[in-house]
């Protein structure tokens, strides 16, 4: 028997922490999810806080946020602590809130010849559309123009653009809160030879996504798949959550049709099959409502930053994300070998928008 349907109820805000400016409604009616939480959700976001609160934490204490680290952790409080506690630690030990103001990735034009990873408008649900393309990869050039540590910096710092301002101008426009992305993955040119160097990158680009930006993922299409990524797909889907399982869907190269009935054409690039065709390539646009006057509006890191500029000095040029090599947690796919190594970045990246670009 299906699950009866999660009751609507307001989304009880903490004045101390809620100050948003955009609809705080889910789009879709889910159990966990603003505007429909039992009244025992509403209060484990209670305790959350309390706890955190007891232990110092003051920032990021927002019920928005709350919920996400309570969703990664199906609603265990301690276990969704932890969580937070581990963020906030790698947050500090990053000095990312500094960084993200003043962050400048001059060398990005160049890494895109190998690497393009951009944000591109809006799917039919509103929510933005991020664009990889993992078939030219090649890592050993890559780093002759940049360094590991700075395409993770990058690729934080494009997470808390997706957090601020990019998903607040996208509910402001759709009318209702939303909080993922949907991501194209595009493997076209993932062989055997090259599923090695990009299986590396992106488990270590898997280690932010999945601990410290939870919840972030909408949908994912894997398009251009390779021979073979099916049958091994077949196998890492077993070891997924279900609710994830239903969120990716693996495509050949007739991808076109389904692709196109999630992005509308004028908003998907012409080299996918859409009509789009920014100047300048829609790469570097950036376009999406956070740049459409009517619905964006400035981060809320800008304003701290205009604030925050006389009392506190600016990061280090150079200040960047260690690679420290850590394990992804749940990375049971990463024992798939040669074309699963493709597969496996589908478990690694599965509970986040696959970030990085503007």
């Amino acid at each position: 028997m299906a699950a009866a349907a999660p009751v609507p109820r307001p989304l009880e805000l903490d004045p101390k922490y809620d100050d948003y400016d955009f609809p705080t409604t889910a789009a879709v009616p889910l159990s966990g999810h603003a505007g429909y939480l039992t009244e025992q959700q509403q209060a484990q976001v209670s305790q959350l806080r309390l706890m955190l609160e007891s232990e110092g934490y003051t920032k990021r204490l927002d019920t928005l946020t709350l919920l996400r680290f309570l969703r990664a952790r199906k609603f265990d409080v301690n276990a969704s602590k932890q969580m937070f506690v581990e963020c906030e630690k790698w947050r500090q030990e990053t000095n990312l809130d500094d960084v993200v103001p003043n962050w400048d990735y001059p060398e990005k034009e160049e890494v895109f010849k190998y690497y393009p990873q951009y944000y591109h408008k809006t799917d039919k649900d509103g929510r933005p559309v991020y664009i990889e393309q993992l078939g030219n990869i090649d890592l050993t050039a890559m780093y002759k123009i940049t360094t590991a540590e700075r395409m993770l910096t990058n690729l934080a710092v494009e997470y808390e653009r997706v957090a601020d301002p990019r998903l607040p101008a996208c509910s402001r426009k759709s009318g209702v809160l939303l909080e993922t992305c949907c991501t194209v993955m595009d493997l076209k040119g993932v062989g055997i030879s090259k599923a090695p160097q990009v299986f590396n990158y992106v488990k270590q680009a898997s280690v932010l996504s999945q601990n410290y930006y939870p919840e972030r993922l909408g949908r994912l299409y894997l398009i251009n798949a390779p021979w073979g990524f099916s049958t091994v797909w077949g196998v890492v889907k077993a070891w997924l959550d279900p609710v994830t399982v239903q969120k990716i869907h693996v495509l050949g190269s007739g991808y076109q049709k389904e692709l196109l009935a999630q992005v509308p054409a004028e908003n998907l690039p012409k080299g996918f099959g859409g009509s789009c065709e920014c100047a300048g390539g829609c790469q570097f646009s950036d376009m999406g409502p956070w740049r459409e006057e009517q619905w964006a509006k400035p981060a809320k890191w800008e304003k701290k930053e205009g604030a925050a500029a006389a009392a506190a000095p600016a990061p280090a040029a150079d200040a960047t994300i260690q690679n420290t090599g850590a394990d992804v947690k749940e990375g049971a796919a990463a024992a798939a070998a040669a074309q699963g190594d493709a597969a496996a970045s589908v478990e690694v990246k599965a509970d986040a928008p696959a970030p990085a670009a503007a």
